[in-house]
């Protein structure tokens, strides 16, 4: 065999220890948030505010529900809650579908009725039965 074939391309490579680059970035950014709060904060207020940050950053980093990173549940939550939530489709009626509307609508007006005659039920009845 001349080449080798990839056999995991779908597991992330890992870059520092046990952890992948998207894993390291969240890491870098929860010491960066957590950086921030020391400075902004002090004492018991400071424990307050950085526990839930640093769980939403561990969160983010670890967490894969169904397969999926959290940020895509989080991506999909804020396009949920923001975009238009009523869809309706109206079918423009212009150019040439317009003229073939009112052309149908003609043939269906301009169509006579008309009753059969008695000749033409028992040649179509001949024709159901199989006698033709």
């Amino acid at each position: 065999m001349m080449f080798n074939v990839p056999q995991f391309i779908d597991v992330e490579d890992k870059i520092a220890g046990p952890l992948t680059a998207k894993q390291l970035m969240w890491m870098l950014g929860m010491g960066a948030a957590l950086l921030t709060i020391f400075f902004a904060f002090d004492g018991a207020i400071m424990v307050i505010v950085a526990v839930p940050v640093a769980l939403l950053f561990l969160a983010l980093a670890f967490y894969r529900p169904n397969g999926q990173p959290l940020i895509k549940y989080f991506a999909a939550a804020f396009l949920f809650l923001f975009r238009p939530k009523l869809m309706m489709w109206d079918r423009p009626v212009g150019g040439i579908l317009k003229k073939r509307v009112e052309k149908k609508q003609e043939e269906v007006v301009s169509a006579p009725h008309k009753a059969p005659s008695m000749e033409e039920i028992h040649r179509v009845a001949g024709m159901v039965d199989g006698r033709r």
